[in-house]
């Protein structure tokens, strides 16, 4: 018997697939800003080798990198409350992406600094800058420049990989999918849907971060690199 498609009873619980979207977003958003955060200190202290520090992170990125987001979330989700540390389920979303992303843009972040020319900081040296100085005016913007694409990218894949967290109760939008499907039995409507939005979403995101890129970081380090 052929298949009916019938959207009808999807598109009738829009509004869950939307607050879904939108709780989806605001993760990404508390985890971009401060994964991408931690990432700067991390390259940073990775770039310049400061000690003990650099070899924490060391351990903390190839922890990350080598296993999966989902065994993450559920080691901070089910492993610390073993600790007697309680957190909710949004709070273990958040901290699940801030610290998968924070080891990801360590990473990028560094390679972006390490492309600096050495001859723009012996010219902070001389100006007398301090080693902080250096990478706040001269090193930070110019390295960002260089690696906003592959860190946008990054955001994105930790936007669509938070759909995982569906298996923790967070109700972001694949779990918004999941209830829905499972009170109209429509599977193939319900993450049709699903599929369409989270790719309105990630095109959204790639289109604010190329913005902010074109914006704040390509304009900001060419004007410090002509006054230099």
């Amino acid at each position: 018997m052929a298949y009916q498609f019938d959207f009808l009873p999807v598109v009738e619980n829009t509004d869950l697939l939307l607050r879904g979207a939108l709780f989806t977003l605001e993760l990404t958003a508390i985890g971009a800003v401060l994964g991408v955060g931690l990432g700067i200190v991390g390259a940073l202290v990775r770039a310049w080798n400061i000690r003990p520090f650099a070899g924490i992170f060391g351990v903390y990125v190839e922890l990350i990198r080598n296993t999966p987001f989902l065994v993450q979330l559920f080691f901070i989700f089910f492993g610390l409350p073993s600790l007697g540390l309680q957190i909710s389920e949004w709070q273990a979303a958040v901290l699940a992406m801030v610290i998968n992303l924070g080891a990801y843009s360590t990473e990028i972040i560094r390679a972006g600094i390490q492309a600096i020319p050495r001859g723009q900081l012996e010219a902070a040296a001389a100006l007398a800058m301090t080693r902080f100085e250096a990478f706040r005016h001269v090193v930070l913007l110019p390295a960002l420049g260089k690696v906003w694409p592959a860190l946008s990218s990054q955001i994105i894949i930790v936007m669509l990989g938070s759909a995982v967290c569906s298996q923790i109760a967070t109700e972001e939008l694949s779990f918004a999918a999941n209830f829905i499907q499972s009170r109209n039995f429509r599977a193939f409507e319900t993450y049709a849907l699903t599929t369409l939005i989270y790719l309105c979403m990630a095109l959204l995101i790639r289109q604010l971060l190329n913005w902010i890129g074109r914006r704040f970081i390509s304009r900001s380090s060419s004007a410090r690199s002509s006054s230099q």
